[in-house]
């Protein structure tokens, strides 16, 4: 079977890795020339069941990640007392990766085969004879002509991350503050090292002394001694109305964005290459290597799953939005009964990871 991935970025990288596995050939096809990994101090979350699929299926990825054995979850009202507490018996809750060093292992595999094309279309990736053409590119245009039809909501505010050095600590506890200017969460990236993400209600953006700021008021945990830059980016909900086009499938970012509170952007794109694997695994063994009805499956067994899940996220955002407003008198005795109840602390928990 030959598959063609549009775009070179982390989906793509991580996708190209998990298929060429599978035996399945596979070309990387971009507009520009692969350039060098950025300096970026974005951070990325990974369930502990992702954590496994990726630990078992990318060679060296064991090595990497930081991991978290709870979060902890405060409000502007309560302080130092927490409303809720998420953690997994006898495992990790998330493990946290540098952007930079996952793409890096990601591209150390030398079967990936990257083929430049200035301006294609349809028609000439047509012309290449592939069996699936997997998209997960904002602003070819391919995914301008067919994947414009979106479900969308700006948030209009900006996400506002770093990377904070500190003095040596057991870093184990991530915590995720929310303020009433939004959500505040403080991610574990070693002893001596925190990613600090912080989702402020406006457009207004934020400096690294402004940052330290806020850190400062909201937590004393950290002795810090040094701040990167600070990287901004708009918050948007987006779902993609349709994924396919013929044997084309759009995918990542392309199909669904959601508000980076949860910290499950990417885990949603790891659950749909599991999905993908599995529906590729499943046509190949019965002989079928038809695109279009791969990309129709994948569609039907994950669109409404995706629509929920990020809606979901959502909803939690307009919560704890109404409940700044409310001098947060909803959350606690909503997160009271969780605590109280083990049967939906667990299943919170189950749903966390």
């Amino acid at each position: 079977m030959n598959i063609c991935l549009l775009g070179i970025n982390l989906t793509n990288l991580l996708l190209a890795n998990i298929l060429l596995k599978k035996k399945i050939n596979i070309d990387i096809i971009s507009q520009t020339l692969p350039s060098r990994i950025k300096n970026t101090n974005r951070t990325i979350a990974i369930s502990n069941e992702n954590y496994n699929f990726l630990k078992k299926n990318i060679k060296g990825f064991n090595n990497l990640g930081w991991p978290t054995e709870k979060i902890k979850i405060f409000s502007e009202k309560n302080g130092t007392s927490e409303l809720f507490e998420f953690k997994n018996k006898n495992q990790n809750n998330f493990y946290l990766f540098k952007y930079k060093e996952l793409l890096t292992i990601l591209k150390k595999n030398k079967l990936l085969k990257i083929t430049m094309l200035k301006n294609f279309n349809f028609n000439t990736i047509k012309k290449r004879n592939y069996n699936l053409i997997i998209n997960s590119e904002q602003n070819n245009s391919i995914t301008k002509k067919y994947f414009q039809k979106k479900i969308e909501k700006n948030y209009k505010s900006f996400a506002h991350t770093a990377i904070i050095g500190h003095k040596k600590i057991t870093n184990k506890i991530a915590m995720q503050i929310f303020t009433n200017n939004g959500p505040l969460a403080f991610l574990p990236l070693s002893n001596n090292q925190t990613s600090i993400v912080f989702s402020n209600k406006s457009l207004k953006l934020i400096n690294k002394e402004r940052l330290l700021e806020i850190i400062n008021k909201y937590s004393h945990k950290y002795k810090i001694n040094k701040i990167s830059d600070v990287e901004s980016y708009n918050i948007k909900f987006s779902v993609l109305r349709n994924y396919n086009y013929k044997n084309i499938l759009s995918f990542g970012d392309l199909i669904h964005k959601v508000h980076p509170l949860a910290g499950q952007g990417f885990n949603m794109t790891i659950r749909d290459i599991k999905s993908l694997s599995h529906i590729l695994d499943e046509n190949l063994n019965l002989g079928i290597d038809d695109g279009v009805i791969i990309a129709k499956q994948f569609q039907e067994k994950n669109k409404h799953l995706n629509f929920v899940y990020g809606l979901g996220i959502d909803s939690i955002n307009s919560f704890f939005k109404l409940d700044s407003k409310l001098n947060h008198n909803l959350s606690e005795p909503i997160f009271k009964i969780l605590k109280g109840n083990k049967f939906l602390n667990n299943y919170a928990t189950f749903l966390s990871n």
